[in-house]
Formats: structure tokens, C-alpha cells, sequence
């Protein structure tokens, strides 16, 4: 090859590297807010991953359309996990530093966000996990670092709980009922059980604990299982292609969908679509949104984003379940640098520290939340140093076989039993780390 055709070559190649490195080197300038973002687009649990991803990348673009964060536009680089806990870690420590370091990470895992509970302190790193995590990093005088904003699993074990013994007529009725458990078995679907083992003993309803090994396509002897036990109800803690085998494996056995409950994350449109009419009737919790392709914030995402083709992912994706949750993660990791820029600096660039305040002291009043586009979305949101949840309500919505609809009204977890299992746990975790209670002088730092 000739050398001006050699060099052109090289211009060629470099020029398309560019480009596809494009959003990440334009994340990169100077003062500009660096949010890394933890995916899994790839992998047994790609249907599900890949619109929460979406969701939260656009709102990152809207962040930059709306004018930044008081002037400071965001900037933001992707990492596959393939939901796997080892490259979780290796995503971690490949981002933290980059771009002037990270302001937050989500790992979008339990089992991630366990191993990153261990390293983020030290990094000084704040980690939200809204709707998942460990339950006992409410307790902010024992995890500075962990914000598991909207609610965990045991706020929505116990709100599954108060819901179904609602339907029979009260707690007392709920004597002598078979409540099965239909879990991932993993650090996700370990973690509700210790509150329905203890609102078990308090009502007398029987509990049966029914793994089902990842990915979850294999399931037959579980619904043998629940076959010959005939369970009243089925609480399913599910995730990608389970849930919809379950759903699946419930219509082959004959299983009612509506005794079937899943969490918030079987509920969404990957669960069900696939299944058609047969998942008719199956409930789920709503981590506060539904689907929400009329909210005011998914109009503007349209009109902002995708109608100048600078969409993530599909637009019919657009206020579709998981996409909003992705929605709602990125605008609860914005609004806590906002929230730390009220008292070190509108228009600066928030560290680390400074963002771990933000979240700490986060105020997200019903008038805020509907200026941002979320009415009727989301109720309020407030954090503290002790409490580091900020929100304990859930509703049911139900598979009408086309869309997903909101069957209950807003539901709060009873804390007159989870204060004491979250306060026990996190003595628990401090006492086996050699750790100890924020001193109260610290909330102010």
C-alpha cells in the first residue's frame, strides 16, 4: 500500500473509532458530572437489563437538554456486567476514577451491589440501589454509602403480605394459608425471605421456600412441587427469562395467575408478553411507577430525544416498565447532585463526598417530583442520615392480558416490624466487620 493511501486508511479508521467512542469522549470534558453506567445488554437476562438501560441513558440526555444539572451538563460511559457479580467488580474499579471519578454507581444487582458494599467506603463512592440491595443499608447511621432509595424487598415482602391478607379479611385469616416462595437463587431472591419468615410466625400461614437455579428456564420440580402442595398463594422473586417460565409453567399446571404476586421486578412487559392471555390476571408490585407512556417526563423524552433520533433504544419502549425504572434511577442520581449543589455550589461539579450528602439530604416534595415531569408517577421522596430509603409504599398492577393496571391503592410497609430487622441485621454486619455507628456529629459532614 502506498503511504498516502496508508495514511488515508489510518484517518478512515480513526476517524470511525471516534465515532463510536463518540459519547463517551464527549462525556469526557472538564467539570462535567461523570455517571458510569452498569448494563447487562448481553446475557440470559438482556430482555429485562436492556430497557432499563435505555431509560436511563435518555434521561441523562434529557439531564444535558434541559440544560445540565444548574448549568453542569452529565456525562456518562456504559459497562457490561452480563448481570455477573465478578464483572460488576471489574466495571467498578475500571470506571470509579475515569473523568474526574464517579459520582455514584447502580449496580443493578444484588449480588453486585453486596461486593461493592464492601469497597465503595473506601473509594468514597456513594451506591444507589433503588428497589433492591441489601434491606438493612436503610439504616444510614451504619452504611454512610448505601441509598437504597424507594424501598427493598422487605418493604415489599411485608406490603405482599398486608395485600393478600386484605384480600382474605384480615391478618387472622391468614392462619393455616400456604404461601409459597418461587425464588432466584441468588442474593436477590434470598433477601425477602427473614420478613416473611417472621410475619409467618406472627400470622401462622405456612411458607414454602422453592429455589430455582439461574437462569431459571428449568423449573418442572418446582411446580411439581407446588402441584402437589396446592399453595393459596405464590409470591414469585423472579428475574428475566424466569419469570415468564413461571408464568408459563403456572397456565401447563393450572396454576391461578391471580393468586401469583411477583416483585417489582416480575412485572413488567418482558414477564408477560411472551405469554400472552395466559398471564391474564397475574399481579405484581409497582415500585411506586407503572407503565407510564402518558406521564409528562416520557412526553418530553419524545419530543426531546427521540424525535431528534438521538433515542437509546426503541421509542415504543418509551413509558414502558423497566424503561421508566431505568427513568426514575437516573432522575434519583441527578436530583442527589442537585441536592448536594444547594450547599456546596450551584453550577460545580459535585464529588464523590459531596453527591453522598445530596442523597443523604434528598427532598423530592411532591411539587418537585411534577416539575420534572413525574405527576402521578411517584409520591415523595425524603432521605436522612438514619434513613437512607426515603419512600416504603408500593402498589399492585395486574396483567389484563394487553396492559399492565393498577389494582390496589398505595400501600406502606408496616416499619413497626421492619425497623427492628433492619436495626438487628445492620448491628449484625458492623459487629462481624469490626465497625462502628456514625457518630451523630457525622450527618452533618
Amino acid at each position: 500500500m502506498k503511504l498516502r493511501q496508508f495514511a488515508l486508511a489510518l484517518t478512515v479508521a480513526a476517524s470511525g473509532l471516534t465515532a463510536g467512542l463518540a459519547p463517551s469522549l464527549a462525556s469526557a470534558q472538564a467539570g462535567e458530572q461523570f455517571f458510569p453506567v452498569l448494563v447487562y445488554r448481553t446475557g440470559a437476562y438482556a430482555p429485562n437489563g436492556v430497557p432499563f438501560a435505555n431509560g436511563y441513558v435518555d434521561y441523562l440526555k434529557l439531564t444535558n437538554a434541559r440544560g445540565g444539572i444548574n448549568g453542569i451538563k452529565v456525562s456518562w460511559e456504559e459497562c457490561e456486567t452480563g448481570y455477573a457479580t465478578d464483572r460488576g467488580v471489574e466495571c467498578y474499579e475500571r470506571l470509579k476514577g475515569k473523568n474526574g471519578g464517579a459520582t455514584v454507581f447502580q449496580p443493578l444487582s444484588t449480588g453486585i451491589t453486596f461486593a461493592l458494599t464492601e469497597k465503595a467506603p473506601g473509594d468514597k463512592i456513594p451506591l444507589i440501589t433503588a428497589g433492591y440491595g441489601r434491606s438493612d443499608t436503610t439504616d444510614g447511621m451504619a452504611f454512610k454509602w448505601s441509598f437504597p432509595l424507594t424501598g427493598t424487598y422487605w418493604d415489599a415482602a411485608d406490603i405482599l403480605v398486608q395485600h393478600v391478607a386484605g384480600k382474605e379479611g384480615g391478618f387472622d385469616k391468614l392462619k393455616g394459608k400456604k404461601i409459597a416462595l418461587v425464588y432466584h437463587d441468588s442474593p436477590y431472591g434470598k433477601e425477602p425471605i427473614p420478613l416473611l419468615q417472621e410475619r409467618a410466625a406472627m400470622h401462622d400461614f405456612q411458607l414454602t421456600l422453592l429455589p430455582v437455579a439461574h437462569p431459571g428456564v428449568e423449573q418442572k420440580a418446582t411446580w411439581l412441587q407446588i402441584r402437589q402442595n396446592r399453595p393459596d398463594y405464590l409470591f414469585l422473586w423472579g428475574w428475566g427469562v424466569m419469570n415468564s417460565t413461571s408464568l408459563k409453567e403456572a397456565v401447563a399446571t393450572g396454576f391461578p395467575r391471580d393468586r401469583m404476586y411477583g416483585v417489582w421486578w416480575a412485572g413488567a412487559e418482558p414477564d408477560v408478553k411472551d405469554v400472552g392471555d395466559g398471564a391474564k390476571g397475574y399481579n405484581a408490585l409497582a415500585l411506586q411507577h407503572g407503565a407510564e407512556p402518558n406521564s409528562a417526563v416520557v412526553k418530553e423524552v419524545l419530543s426531546k430525544i427521540h424525535a431528534k433520533g438521538q433515542g437509546t433504544g426503541p421509542k415504543e419502549e418509551v413509558g414502558q416498565v423497566l424503561y421508566m425504572r431505568g427513568l426514575v434511577a437516573a432522575m434519583l442520581a441527578v436530583e442527589g447532585v442537585r441536592a448536594a449543589q444547594d450547599r456546596y455550589g450551584k453550577g460545580k461539579r459535585m464529588n464523590g463526598e459531596q453527591a453522598r450528602w445530596g442523597y443523604e439530604n434528598l427532598n423530592l416534595t411532591q411539587a418537585k417530583l411534577d416539575g420534572l415531569g413525574f405527576k402521578g408517577v411517584m409520591r415523595p421522596i425524603s432521605t436522612s442520615c438514619a434513613d437512607h430509603r426515603g419512600s416504603t409504599w408500593a402498589r399492585i398492577h395486574t396483567w389484563d392480558g394487553s396492559k399492565w393496571n393498577f389494582t390496589s391503592n398505595w400501600i406502606e410497609a408496616d416499619q413497626s416490624i421492619i425497623k427492628p430487622m433492619i436495626k438487628a441485621s445492620a448491628d449484625k454486619y458492623l459487629t462481624d466487620k469490626k465497625q462502628a455507628r456514625r457518630d451523630p456529629k457525622d450527618c452533618q459532614s
